[in-house]
C-alpha cells in the first residue's frame, strides 16, 4: 500500500499506478467487488466501499502531484510535504527533473546513497550534508525559533510537572522500556533527559497524538506527555517488527476479517490474532497504558505501515476482540480519513462522533452481524447454555455475546463471570517476557 500523502519517486509511482489499476477494476466490475467482501456483514460492506473510493480519489491526487511536479509545476507536491525539511528535498529534486542517478552523480555518490537518504526522508544525513544536497538542488534554507516546542527546553521537568514524569519513568522502568542502567536508576536527571529524547525523537519523526475520542468529546491531547511516551514506546516496539518482516496491508484484501474473527473462539486466539495481521500487514503491539490515560486502543501509520496499539486496561475477552476490531475498523475503514493522524480511544462510552460510531458498528457487526443478532432469541434469554449455544453457531467466543448483553441491557453484574475476566494481558505479558 502507497501509505504516505507523497509519491516522490519512479518506484513508488508504479506501485501506485497499479494499486490503482486494481481499484478501479474492483470498484467498476460488480462480481469483482462482490467476490471481495462476500460473506462480510452488509454495513461492513458498505464501508469497505466507501473506503476503496476513498483510497481510489487519494492514489490518483498524489499521482497527478507527482506528475506535475516532474513537468515543473511542484505546488501541490511541496504542499503535502509540508515543512518536513527531508521531503521538501526529494520535492526539489523532483522539480528540478533530476533522477536519484542524477542527483548522486552531482554530488560525487553512489544511487544507493541517494536512495537511502530518500528512504528515511534524509533524518540520518548530517549538517554539512544536507546542506550540500540543498546547495546542489538550489535550496535556500531559513530556520524560525519557534514560541513553543516540546525538545527546546533543557530538561522535560522545566515543561510538565515533576511528578508526571516520576510518573511515566516509573511505568517505564516496570514495563522495561529502558536498558542498563536506566531500568533501575531513580528520578536523576539523567534518566529524565533519557525520558526527553524518547519522545521527543519520536515526535520529530512522527509528531504527536491529536485527538483522543471519549464518550461524546473528542479531545485535543496533542500536549498529553502521557499519551506522547505511550505511542512513543507502541511505535519504537512496532518499527523493530517491521524492520523483522516483510510488512504490507493491501485495502483490497478484506475476506480475512471473517477467518479473524472465528479466531475469538480459541483460548490463545489474541496470539494467533496477532500473528494473522502480521501476515495482512498490520502491527499489533500490547503495551499497557501510563495511568491516567484513558485509552483503551489506538490506531496510526507508520511510514505507510498500519499500527494497532492495545493497553488491555479492561482485562476481559469480549472488550479485548471489540477494541481490536473498532481499531481494525479505523484501519480499513479511515485509512484516508484519519488514520495519518492517529486514533486513541476509550470504547467504554458510547461516541457520538461519525468515524467511531462506523468503527463501533463495524466492530460489532463483524462480531456478530445485525441481522443475526435482531433475529435470534437470545436477546431477551436468561439462559447461559443458550448464549453459549448461539456463541457457537456464529463461531465466536461466548464471552464475546454475554458482553454484547450486558452493555445492551446495561446490567454488567449479571454474567459478570462468564466475559473472560483475566484471561487476555497474561497471554502478551508472557510472550513478551
Amino acid at each position: 500500500m502507497i501509505g504516505t500523502e507523497t509519491i516522490l519517486n519512479e518506484k513508488e509511482a508504479q506501485k501506485a499506478k497499479a494499486e490503482l489499476s486494481e481499484l478501479s477494476h474492483a470498484l467498476s466490475t460488480h462480481s469483482t467487488f462482490d467476490s471481495l467482501v462476500a460473506g462480510l456483514p452488509v454495513t461492513a460492506i458498505d464501508g469497505v466501499r466507501k473506503a476503496l473510493v476513498s483510497e481510489k480519489v487519494e492514489l490518483d491526487s498524489m499521482l497527478i502531484a507527482y506528475e506535475e511536479a516532474k513537468s515543473g509545476n511542484y505546488a501541490d507536491l511541496k504542499k503535502r510535504a509540508g515543512n518536513d525539511p527531508g521531503l521538501a528535498l526529494i520535492v526539489a529534486r523532483i522539480a528540478r527533473g533530476f533522477t536519484q542517478k542524477h542527483l548522486a552523480r552531482k554530488l560525487g555518490l553512489k544511487e544507493q546513497q541517494i536512495q537511502r537518504y530518500e528512504a528515511d526522508r534524509y533524518r540520518t544525513i548530517s549538517i554539512a550534508n544536507f546542506r550540500r544536497v540543498a546547495s546542489v538542488l538550489g535550496l535556500s534554507w531559513e530556520l524560525n525559533l519557534a514560541d513553543h516546542w516540546f525538545g527546546a527546553q533543557d530538561n522535560i521537568s522545566a515543561e510538565f510537572s515533576a511528578d508526571e514524569v516520576k510518573k511515566i519513568l516509573k511505568h517505564a522502568r516496570k514495563n522495561a522500556w529502558f536498558d542498563g542502567d536506566l531500568s533501575t536508576s531513580a528520578e536523576t536527571e539523567e534518566s529524565f533527559n533519557y525520558l526527553q529524547r524518547y519522545v521527543s525523537d519520536h515526535l520529530i519523526k512522527y509528531g504527536s497524538p491529536s485527538l483522543l475520542r471519549t464518550g461524546l468529546n473528542v479531545q485535543d491531547r496533542s500536549n498529553d506527555l502521557a499519551l506522547m511516551a505511550w505511542r512513543a514506546r507502541v511505535t519504537r516496539r512496532a518499527e523493530v517488527i517491521i524492520q523483522a518482516n516483510s510488512v504490507d496491508y493491501r485495502p483490497l484484501d478484506v475476506r480475512w476479517l471473517l477467518e479473524l474473527v472465528k479466531l475469538s473462539a480459541a483460548s490463545n486466539g489474541p496470539l494467533l490474532a496477532q500473528e494473522m495481521l502480521l501476515e495482512k500487514g498490520i502491527v499489533l503491539i500490547v503495551e499497557p497504558q501510563i495511568p491516567g490515560m484513558s485509552v483503551d486502543g489506538s490506531a496510526f501509520l507508520i511510514e505507510g505501515v498500519p499500527i494497532i496499539g492495545l493497553t488491555i486496561r479492561r482485562d476481559t475477552v469480549d472488550n479485548f476482540w471489540f477494541t481490536l476490531l473498532h481499531e481494525i475498523g479505523h484501519v480499513v475503514l479511515h485509512n484516508r480519513s484519519g488514520l495519518a493522524t492517529g486514533f486513541f480511544d476509550d470504547t467504554k462510552n458510547q461516541s457520538l462522533d461519525e468515524i467511531e460510531l462506523e468503527a463501533d458498528q463495524f466492530a460489532s457487526n463483524l462480531l456478530v452481524p445485525d441481522e443475526v443478532w435482531r433475529r435470534s432469541p437470545v436477546r431477551i434469554t436468561k439462559s447461559s447454555n443458550v448464549i453459549e449455544k448461539f456463541a457457537t453457531k456464529v463461531g465466536v467466543h461466548p464471552a464475546i455475546v454475554f458482553g454484547r448483553l450486558q452493555k445492551e441491557r446495561n446490567d454488567y453484574k449479571t454474567f459478570a463471570n462468564k466475559i473472560g475476566r483475566g484471561k487476555i494481558r497474561p497471554l502478551f505479558l508472557d510472550e513478551r517476557e
